[in-house]
């Protein structure tokens, strides 16, 4: 083998941090992911539980209307 096919450590070291950059940044990515989609997830169970309350309120005011005032 000669010296120009032989690989520098310094080359391995740049390598190394790549790779390592690279893992980095697409973990960073997957979990900004995970992140976004249960913050989404959150809101929609928020927003379901406010149609439910409206839901009940409506509901409870009609009964109210239609309850007769003698029971």
């Amino acid at each position: 083998m000669s010296n120009h096919d032989h690989i520098s450590r310094s080359e391995i070291r740049k390598d190394a941090i790549q790779d390592g950059f690279e893992a980095t940044v697409s973990t960073v990515g997957h979990v900004g992911g995970v992140v976004v989609g249960a913050v989404r997830d959150v809101g929609k169970a928020v927003g379901g539980l406010a149609t439910e309350l409206f839901e009940i309120r409506d509901a409870a005011r009609k009964a109210g209307q239609e309850h007769d005032p003698r029971d």
